[in-house]
């Protein structure tokens, strides 16, 4: 599962070894979970009150306009989940921990090319950079199992790297 190929850092003159595919894949099940329950967590008030709401407008029949409503009252829900998924990432991997709870799980940390803590900024850039990643059937991230860094698309965008420490 591990990474064998060590290489030498240029910048420290310390062996780094590659967080590979596998390692990676278990750390985002891991960073789901999490993510999943403080969703949860934060969204079932909303849903609750929207359906209390939804049910005492119409006694349970669902016309056009409370069709529209409940769509529109969507719109902070997927808000809210966005921006908890945006900032667990981007604050985990850009503070002193380098790396989400699934990383730090797997003693996975993410660091910029000289191995050095990333900015908020390129953790933000990094997350988002995982939208292509994700288009292709995941060759972005596949890519990670193949490159001599293994890097994904989104690693390479924003100039990081994962090592196993």
């Amino acid at each position: 599962m591990e990474n064998q190929n060590t290489n030498i850092s240029e910048a420290n003159q310390k062996p780094v070894t590659y967080a590979g595919f596998w390692w990676r894949f278990l750390a985002v099940i891991i960073d789901g979970i999490v993510l999943n329950i403080a969703q949860w967590i934060l969204i079932m008030p909303f849903l609750g009150i929207m359906g209390i709401t939804m049910y005492g407008m119409n006694q349970g029949n669902m016309d056009e306009e409370s069709a529209m409503l409940m769509i529109m009252s969507m719109i902070p829900i997927i808000s809210i989940s966005a921006a908890l998924s945006w900032l667990y990432f981007a604050l985990m991997e850009s503070s002193k921990l380098r790396g989400t709870l699934g990383k730090m799980a797997l003693n996975i940390r993410v660091t910029d090319m000289d191995g050095d803590r990333i900015s908020f900024a390129r953790a933000t850039g990094r997350y988002f950079g995982k939208i292509l990643s994700s288009f292709i059937f995941l060759i972005g991230y596949i890519m990670a199992g193949f490159t001599e860094k293994k890097q994904a698309l989104h690693d390479m965008l924003a100039g990081c790297l994962v090592i196993k420490e």
